[in-house]
């Protein structure tokens, strides 16, 4: 067990110290998760930090799926066998720059209900999400011979709010499911942001990255006694789309680790080893301060975070030289260190036909959702992919721009199937010009959704159209909607023939193996933005223009051997090959300030 008195952590009655990496088991493949927590054992960690996201393994509302990708007892009987305690901060909010903070979707379709607060309905939520998670934490507790020596209490709540109710309230929900480990928070260091999210008679620790003796004092004035503790140590930061490739000095990040260390405190180092956003789980920030303002920031599909174990696992400089720091202070493990993974030997992916995304509307949506007025994905019961609604405009009528209100996140128009351009929800204002000739026009608005906010007070992040289309004025009514999770491609009709130009399609490319299946290296850079699946799992989001990220990372196990197929669903600007290599291109790297 571990405990805390007035001077530190005890474990096993011993005094203890707590160097943990955080590592999250739903950003790694869980085929490479034994060599991912390998390796950050071989740093000297003794502890490893996950969340658990809710929306990751809730299914339907009162169900939730343990097994696989989400086998999360799977996960921390690997940690305790390489010798790790384990802290689980199970949320019901992790933030963690995933998709709505790991909140579920279907929260967003509840009319007036607030989230984080002591509002009956997202308390009786979360009271519906640790009757599913707690029971499959309670068998792995330190209490019971398991390696969970610690649980948190939401997640940086005073960054968000101050409601004690609630803070109250899942610190009961924890304990009467049975959870009898150390609980504690965790707080930017400023005082509003303690104030607002310390449970009473808690352990409260800090997130932060750099002047550690500062920011520890803060802490201290409201932790009287008893141990001081980085819960998030920020070692790198993530990138949205848009910007440059964040990194953060190895000195520097290893000068802030040696003197945090010798304050005496516990660190926990974020990320110890980032992985990737597969699928549609990368989060977004938004720097606006109210709804519909610009300033929505999404983020890139690789979370390497520049951090001391690569996306790839690869031991980079900042690992060595944190492990020279950490044996400083913690006796290091013996043995030698892990050796680099396979790399598969770069090629070019073969292209094997097209096929146009509207034409098979109905083969990947089925029939149309008839609504009156559009309504968001959230409404509809869809969690992610892409939306499609489509209008006719009477004529004759002059040239008005189109307009939508309540966008998320990307518009692309059509008047009579030929493109009429794009909206975007960082543009609210802009329109596209729009004439009507006496025969009408039948509009059709194909929305693509990136992640949902994870972070701030705009939390509220609809995706589709959550509130109207207008036609100059006039708002326009009668629509078709059909929903696009595209969590089904087996429908699609493979052409030779090269898609009409700036219309969304859907590109195959198939790559044979002749040697054991290794990481590589997806090379989107003669792409324009979309989605790419490999052998049927969505590697992520790609933005080329945009930047900074110009690969995807294909790890080994999603590989088979002989015939590989990619689909790539290009949006914007289809480019004509498909390049597999043996590195990442992450971007151009800029120096992130980190001095917080």
């Amino acid at each position: 067990m571990l405990t805390h008195d007035q001077d530190g952590f005890r474990r096993a009655d011993r005094p203890h110290r707590i160097v943990s990496g955080a590592l999250h088991y739903f950003r790694v493949h869980p085929d490479l998760w034994e060599d991912r927590l390998t390796r950050l054992r071989a740093m000297g960690a003794n502890t490893v930090d996950t969340y658990v996201p809710w929306n990751f393994h809730e299914t339907a509302p009162g169900k939730a799926d343990f097994t696989g990708w989400r086998d999360l007892g799977r996960f921390l009987r690997i940690a305790q066998d390489i010798g790790l305690d384990v802290i689980v901060r199970p949320g019901p909010y992790i933030c963690a720059e995933w998709d709505f903070g790991g909140l579920p979707a279907r929260l967003l379709a509840v009319d007036g209900l607030r989230l984080r607060c002591s509002d009956p309905r997202f308390e009786a939520e979360v009271d519906g999400w640790f009757d599913l998670v707690v029971p499959e934490l309670l068998p792995h507790l330190a209490s019971r011979g398991g390696p969970v020596v610690a649980v948190q209490i939401e997640n940086e709540y005073g960054s968000y709010g101050n409601d004690t109710a609630y803070r109250a309230h899942v610190e009961r929900g924890l304990l009467e499911r049975g959870v009898d480990c150390l609980l504690f928070t965790a707080d930017g260091p400023e005082d509003a942001m303690l104030q607002g999210g310390m449970v009473p008679g808690r352990l409260a620790t800090a997130t932060f990255g750099a002047k550690p003796a500062e920011r520890l004092a803060s802490l201290r004035r409201y932790q009287r006694t008893g141990p001081l503790t980085a819960m998030e140590f920020w070692i790198g930061w993530f990138d949205h789309w848009g910007e440059e490739h964040h990194v953060r000095p190895v000195e520097d990040a290893a000068q802030s680790l040696d003197e945090l260390l010798a304050t005496g405190a516990s660190v926990n180092l974020y990320m110890a080893h980032g992985g990737t956003n597969f699928g549609f789980w990368a989060g977004a920030n938004h720097s606006g301060s109210r709804p519909g303002d610009p300033g929505y920031q999404p983020t890139v599909t690789s979370y390497d975070y520049d951090a001391p174990i690569g996306e790839a696992g690869e031991l980079t400089p900042k690992f060595h030289a944190f492990r020279e720091i950490i044996g400083k202070y913690v006796p290091l493990p013996g043995g030698p260190l892990p050796e680099p993974r396979p790399r598969m030997t770069p090629a070019l992916a073969a292209p094997e036909g097209a096929a146009p995304l509207l034409a098979h509307l109905d083969l990947l949506a089925g029939a149309p959702v008839l609504r009156p007025a559009p309504e968001s994905m959230e409404q509809l019961g869809q969690d992610h992919g892409l939306i499609h609604y489509r209008t006719t405009i009477t004529g004759p009528r002059p040239a008005m721009p189109v307009k939508i209100d309540g966008l998320g996140d990307r518009a692309y128009v059509f008047a009579d199937g030929v493109p009429l351009g794009i909206l975007d929800r960082n543009a609210p204002d802009e329109g596209l010009d729009l004439p009507v000739g006496a025969a009408g026009v039948v509009l059709d608005v194909l929305v693509r959704a990136q992640g949902r906010v994870n972070y701030g007070p705009l939390l509220d992040d609809r995706k589709g159209i959550s509130r109207a289309v207008r036609h100059g004025h006039q708002h326009l009514f009668e629509w078709e909607i059909r929903p696009l999770p595209l969590a089904d491609l087996a429908a699609l009709v493979w052409s030779a023939d090269a898609p009409e130009a700036g219309k969304p399609a859907f590109h195959r490319f198939t790559h044979t193996l002749t040697e054991a299946p290794a990481d590589g290296f997806v090379d989107l850079s003669d792409w324009g933005t979309g989605l790419i699946w490999l052998n049927g799992f969505l590697l992520g989001h790609y933005d080329t223009p945009r930047g900074p990220q110009r690969t995807l990372y294909a790890p080994a196990p999603l590989w088979r051997d002989g015939v590989n197929e990619f689909v790539v669903l290009e949006l914007e600007r289809p480019g004509t090959e498909l390049p597999l290599r043996d590195r990442p291109d992450l971007g151009r790297p800029t120096v992130v300030d980190i001095d917080y």
